[in-house]
């Protein structure tokens, strides 16, 4: 089964929940702020796309932030930020199996195993 992790206010996460759902691809989804982050699920995201990927530095959240936590930014800062503050990871993230897809197009998922 597949797993959609994202945010139920974001639009591109409900539009691939809709197309999931349209082409008739069972999901599970995982709200990062009401079904809770682990910081074991953070890693494994990072080990598979890096942090610099996994860090949405265009979000309103990261706009939010005090100077002193965007700066001197590495692995262990970006990663505690984004378990502090879930809705600075991009999103959605789609659990296929052991695979770890990073954003939403229809052409993207239309290759779906």
């Amino acid at each position: 089964m597949l797993t959609l992790y994202g945010l139920k206010n974001c639009d591109t996460c409900r539009k691939a929940g809709a197309w999931l759902k349209q082409h008739r691809r069972p999901f599970a989804f995982h709200d990062l702020r009401l079904d809770g982050l682990e910081l074991s699920l953070i890693h494994r995201w990072e080990e598979k796309l890096g942090w610099e990927h996994l860090l949405n530095r265009k979000s309103t959240t990261w706009r939010g932030l005090a100077d002193p936590d965007k700066t001197s930014l590495d692995r262990a800062k970006a990663i505690d930020l984004m378990l502090t503050h879930p809705a600075l990871i991009k999103r959605p993230i789609l659990g296929v199996g052991d695979d770890i897809w990073l954003g939403f197009t229809p052409e993207r998922y239309s290759e779906l195993p």
